[in-house]
């Protein structure tokens, strides 16, 4: 696996796993109802300026900016396109 960057700093197109969370217990909560935690995989489908847009678990997720530097991740290395 590559280097750990924030979510607010990922690609799309990407794949992941999430290293860990930097925050409180509200934003750990927060994220965990979302289904997003420390190991889940996810794909970025979308980069924005205000935030970005994963899929996880089979759900398209939408994570504002100010929270996706909080989310540490690890990008997957570049694979074929076909797996």
């Amino acid at each position: 696996m590559g280097q750990a960057v924030t979510l607010d700093q990922s690609d799309q197109g990407m794949q992941g796993v999430i290293s860990y969370i930097d925050g409180d217990q509200s934003l750990q909560k927060k994220l965990m109802s979302l289904g997003l935690r420390k190991g889940q995989q996810f794909s970025v489908l979308h980069q924005r300026s205000n935030g970005v847009v994963i899929l996880s678990n089979g759900n398209r997720v939408a994570v504002g900016s100010s929270i996706a530097a909080h989310v540490f991740v690890k990008m997957n290395p570049a694979s074929p396109s076909q797996n």
